[in-house]
């Protein structure tokens, strides 16, 4: 019989996959998994290049699987000699790198818990963290090291230069020991609707599961060339930019430091990447940039998630990389429910689509009352975990076909004047004027109307009384006449989580403050 990653046909997947059959792409079991061993130790008899990293200052670092596991491996015994045991918390505070990688590895192969944390922290951030996930030791960058030291009751170990050569008085062997049911890594979320961070905890088990999406959201097969520049803090860049990937045994990719569209552009050249996942604000960023052009690319899987992407941009990619953007959907609770099986030349993307339920999941559309709608019918997206419908929080329909469509957020419904709206499509309507870079549309308070869409603007003209007209007619002739935006501020730029996603929570409490 043929492995899961033998073929990426759509048929073959709804037709042929099992969760049973993902252990065929397993070395452990039930009672014997570890992470690091499935994504490094597993593949490290040879010198084959794990993870390619594109500095911001142009340099290039690649590590293969060998280096790897046995850089990961002395982390592990160093920590044992800190007296770290099996489910203690160890942060992470390191922008991709040797240094990143074989820390990452070294906790999660002694047993103890990884919690990859976000470079761009201030103080309130971290210490929010590690009170929340009760660290014992914390390595941290050179930069926020002073910020580090100011915590109490943890070990702090600073990754500078002298942080891989202190570790080579270690062995360069480990042996792991953990089960399926062991946690691994806590997860902290990039929303903003938590008052307090809140970690989503994974098992060395969802490395079993992680499979899924790689190979039906990604759509990676061994002998591809992968690339993520989404941060390893989290879900999208850790989970499938990183293990998925390396899991598989194949070469990944990220960006190291501040994202640069013509770093990324050459760095996708240079590796000769061949699958590419990555937010739509990286694609648009790409797009303003005016680079795309100038290099040459060998991209034939691409998808993306986080946030729907505009037609312009989708236009943008399919014109630069000759393929179809497909979009990949799920939340950091319940994972990865929607994909449009990149690789798959069987599978009709439709454009706009949040695509099928990935093979084993069922997704639907409820009402209000918690009833299925019809075909179409605006409602909210939620996915069957055992006996029961969890809710995604998110907005969509479902067509007569079985295609998802996204709606936005609960809260990205504007209701007007008894008419009902989304924010989304009209920021899609906004963008493609020529000098919209970007758009956010949430809803303000309106005497007569109730809630008007307001649109935040970043322009690459002047912003002015004549220009903010011509964007409302621009709209009213795509759209329609009630649906525009009536309010339009032109900003700098736009609020964004640390995901790089736009925040309309902060646009909404500004509002909200008066």
């Amino acid at each position: 019989m043929k492995k899961l990653t033998d073929s990426t046909s759509f048929e073959y997947a709804q037709s042929e996959f099992a969760i049973a059959r993902l252990w065929q792409l397993m070395d452990g079991n039930k009672d014997s998994l570890n992470i690091a061993h499935e994504a490094v130790d597993r593949h490290a008899s040879s010198d084959k290049t794990a993870i390619n990293i594109a500095h911001s200052d142009d340099s290039d670092e690649k590590i293969s699987f060998n280096e790897l596991s046995k850089r990961s491996s002395q982390v592990a015994n160093w920590l044992l000699s800190l007296n770290v045991k099996r489910g203690d918390r160890v942060g992470l505070m390191v922008d991709p790198s040797l240094a990143f990688y074989a820390t990452l590895f070294g906790i999660i192969k002694t047993g103890a818990i990884a919690v990859p944390m976000f470079t761009l922290f201030g103080p309130d951030g971290l210490s929010a963290r590690v009170e929340d996930s009760g660290l014992t030791v914390l390595v941290v960058s050179s930069e926020k090291s002073d910020m580090a030291r100011e915590l109490e009751g943890i070990h702090i170990s600073v990754a500078d230069d002298t942080y891989l050569s202190n570790l080579d008085r270690f062995e360069t062997s480990f042996s792991t020991n953990s089960k399926s049911s062991d946690y691994a890594i806590y997860q902290y979320t990039s929303g903003t609707t938590r008052a307090m961070p809140t970690a989503v905890k994974h098992t060395h088990l969802s490395i079993v599961y992680l499979m899924i999406a790689a190979l039906y959201a990604t759509g990676i097969r061994p002998g591809d060339r992968f690339f993520c520049p989404s941060s390893t803090a989290w879900g999208h860049g850790l989970w499938h930019g990183t293990l998925g990937p390396l899991t598989l045994g194949i070469t990944t990719g990220t960006i190291s430091g501040k994202f640069d569209p013509k770093r990324f552009a050459k760095a996708l050249s240079d590796y000769r990447i061949t699958a590419l996942s990555a937010a739509p604000t990286h694609f648009r960023m790409l797009k303003s940039s005016g680079v795309a052009q100038d290099f040459d690319y060998t991209v034939n899987k691409l998808s993306y998630t986080g946030e729907p992407l505009d037609t312009s941009t989708a236009e943008f990619i399919e014109n630069i990389f000759g393929t179809v953007p497909r979009s990949m959907y799920g939340t950091t609770e319940v994972g990865t429910v929607l994909v449009n099986y990149p690789g798959a030349e069987d599978y009709d993307v439709r454009r706009g689509s949040l695509g099928k339920p990935i093979p084993g999941t069922e997704v639907d559309v409820h009402d209000a009352s918690g009833n299925p709608c019809e075909p179409g019918e605006q409602g909210e997206l939620v996915v069957r975990r055992k006996a029961d419908w969890v809710s995604t929080k998110d907005r969509g329909s479902k067509d007569s076909d079985g295609y998802f469509y996204y709606g936005g957020r609960s809260d990205d419904i504007i209701i007007s004047a008894g008419w009902t709206m989304s924010a989304i499509e009209i920021e899609d309507v906004l963008l493609k004027h020529d000098a919209v870079l970007e758009a956010a549309v949430i809803g303000v308070p309106d005497k007569m109307r109730g809630l008007i869409p307001k649109a935040y603007l970043v322009s690459n003209r002047l912003g002015s009384a004549e220009l903010a007209q011509e964007l409302k007619d621009f709209s009213k002739k795509r759209l329609s006449l009630h649906e525009y935006p009536r309010e339009i501020e032109f900003v700098e730029d736009l609020p964004k989580t640390m995901a790089g996603k736009v925040n309309r929570k902060v646009l909404r409490d500004k509002i909200s403050a008066g």
